[in-house]
């Protein structure tokens, strides 16, 4: 993508489901699991590279016996980071024990780290917030190892004041106003007094206090807890938990917003955000990887019995289509098919762009992850000449020439690799304050690609904020003189914030909302804004089901062509030579090519939550008011 736009998190989730002298004696190592989930988080890189952490429980250990590690990094490459750590501390016990060597009991038992149950996550922080302290897990500490609570997750809750006031009520004294703090204490207290209720119970059995430990571990039900955590929860999650004594679970939202898969056989289960991490890593196939349905939660026992288990209602499923575009790795089967599909939907938009001449016309894309749709538009445009030599063909008719053939037969679409980007270059300038005055030489490219008169049909993923496109791609496409720039963005037009996990949060920042803003002062319609902010300040106070998407009106009288040329206009640099247009898919294709994954809200403004038309009207009024800060 040109603009880099980051997702907050993955997740990854191991449960061996024997000893750890089984998988010594089979793969090698008692170190299996760490390993796999070294891996696990490396193949799901895409999703954070921000911060990283990883999590671990023994299971059977005694009294005074370490049975939880965790560790965390903000460093540059932290998945690097935290498995360089575990491995020092590894490499040193066994250095100072040369006994452990070859003793699993030994290492299970003095070295941290080794465990049976894994949890690993990854992420971008967002809004600044990315120190040490906003790394995942979260850990909740009590003397009571049922109690003990590790959560990390891929999610955003758009009502985090509700529930921080719902905790509050509760007598709870939470340390800060922060989803992932909030949501661990909710789950905290149900787990609390669930385990209190258990031990009351048990105890009237005639049992005493140690023996009523290994009973609550059995007894405890996790998905009664979940349900009653989950309750007022908005927003979109895929989270995952484990318990002191060994349980764990995988939480999904009941839109699926957030995706979450699940692999089981009699060795391990393992559990991602991303099929492919899981398919990769275990080697197994695409077909024996599931989806965890929406509003379901996956509960591993301490047992290692395994459940799937309705928490809260499926609502109509709106799985994000931002995932299939752009954030998960193209690797996936079904995301392959479904990007290039996206290709080649769009190209009767391009033909037209570009009044069918295929023979004056390079394809290209920026950036690497736009080359999936990039084969689909390239594919239907051979479609398309093939069906145009066919017709020259039949019309020349036996009388043909072997010379007329060739001529025919010879044509095909253009292709090159236009730009190339400079990775190491692109690394430094995010860090940098002076990033407008170096964003110009984030791609180089390559000359003699394009001849002097053609058209240049770029594609990418989507086109949210136009700055990269403005202040470099564009300026360095136009060197190599290309009579046209055609900009394709295989996603529609971001036209709302999200505030399920993805970094868009401004209404401001958006290229579609600044055009629409433009076209309102060319008609001389700004008194719509002025009602659109009254509408939205009206519902302030209003519960989140009572609360109506007001932003839409904004976007109303004008069609998507209409934005997208002054899309166009706003994007074209001071003193560019060539014409440039600017193509965005229809919602209609995108809902062909990804027929699962239904979530449009930023495209479309329909919120699969209640809480969402309340992040966008609060977006309005922040634009509206000039107020430079997160809606939710």
């Amino acid at each position: 993508m040109s603009d880099a736009i980051k997702h907050e998190c993955g997740i990854s989730v191991i449960r061996l489901l024997k000893p750890l002298e089984y998988y010594q004696k089979k793969y090698g190592t008692a170190f299996y699991g760490v390993n796999k989930m070294y891996l696990m988080m490396e193949k799901q890189h895409n999703r954070g590279q921000d911060g990283a952490g990883f999590a671990s429980i023994k299971l059977d250990m005694n009294a005074g016996e370490r049975y939880m590690s965790r560790v965390r990094s903000a460093e540059q490459q932290p998945i690097q980071d935290i498995f360089s750590q575990i491995n020092h501390r590894i490499n040193s016990a066994i250095l100072e024990h040369p006994e452990y060597a070859d003793n699993v009991a030994l290492q299970k038992k003095h070295i941290p780290y080794i465990g049976e149950l894994l949890l690993g996550h990854v992420r971008y922080g967002t809004f600044g917030k990315n120190s040490i302290e906003s790394v995942h897990p979260f850990l909740r500490q009590n003397n009571w190892m049922h109690r003990n609570l590790i959560v990390a997750g891929n999610f955003n809750m758009t009502n985090v004041h509700e529930l921080f006031d719902n905790l509050v009520h509760l007598g709870q004294h939470p340390k800060e106003m922060a989803d992932t703090v909030t949501v661990m204490e909710k789950i905290g207290h149900f787990l609390d007094d669930e385990v209190a209720k258990l031990y009351k119970q048990i105890k009237k059995e005639g049992y005493n206090k140690m023996e009523a430990s290994p009973l609550i571990a059995e007894r405890l039900k996790v998905h009664k807890i979940l349900k009653r955590a989950t309750k007022n929860f908005d927003g979109g999650y895929a989270m995952a938990g484990l318990l002191g004594h060994g349980d764990a679970f995988v939480l999904r939202d009941p839109a699926g917003i957030r995706p979450a898969y699940y692999y089981k056989d009699d060795e391990i289960v393992a559990i991602a955000s991303e099929r492919p991490a899981i398919q990769t890593v275990f080697n197994v196939p695409f077909d024996t990887v599931k989806e965890l349905d929406p509003g379901h939660a996956i509960i591993i026992k301490k047992s290692g019995n395994t459940v799937i288990k309705e928490v809260l209602p499926p609502t109509e499923r709106k799985a994000c289509s931002f995932e299939r575009i752009y954030f998960s790795r193209g690797s996936d089967k079904e995301i392959y098919q479904e990007r290039k599909e996206l290709g080649k939907l769009i190209f009767p938009k391009i033909l037209t762009a570009i009044k069918g001449n295929l023979h004056k016309t390079v394809f290209s894309y920026i950036p690497n992850t736009a080359e999936t749709s990039f084969f689909g538009m390239v594919k239907e445009a051979q479609n398309y000449l093939n069906k145009k030599k066919e017709e020259q063909i039949l019309a020349l008719g036996p009388k043909i020439t072997s010379e007329q053939l060739h001529d025919i037969l010879k044509v095909r679409p253009r292709i090159e690799k236009v730009a190339i980007k400079d990775a190491k270059l692109r690394t430094f300038i995010t860090q940098d304050s002076s990033r407008n005055d170096l964003v110009a030489h984030v791609y180089d490219i390559s000359y003699g690609s394009v001849k002097k008169g053609d058209n240049l049909v770029i594609i990418d993923d989507s086109i949210v904020r136009g700055t990269t496109l403005k202040n470099s791609i564009l300026r360095i496409l136009d060197r190599l003189s290309p009579k046209k720039i055609v900009v394709v963005s295989s996603a529609p037009q971001i036209r709302y914030p999200d505030c399920y996990g993805i970094d868009m949060a401004k209404l401001e920042d958006f290229i579609a909302f600044k055009a629409a803003h433009e076209l309102h002062k060319d008609r001389n319609s700004l008194a719509l804004v002025d009602t659109i902010y009254q509408k939205c300040l009206k519902q302030v106070n209003s519960k989140d089901h009572e609360v109506i998407n007001y932003v839409k009106e904004f976007y109303e009288p004008f069609t998507a062509e209409e934005i997208s040329v002054k899309i166009g206009q706003l994007l074209s640099p001071e003193g560019i030579r060539a014409e440039v247009q600017i193509i965005y898919q229809s919602i209609q294709n995108l809902h062909q090519a990804c027929p699962k994954n239904l979530g449009d809200w930023y495209f479309t403004g329909n919120y699969p939550t209640a809480g969402g038309n309340r992040v966008v009207n609060r977006a309005f009024i922040n634009f509206y008011e000039g107020k430079n800060q997160r809606a939710y």
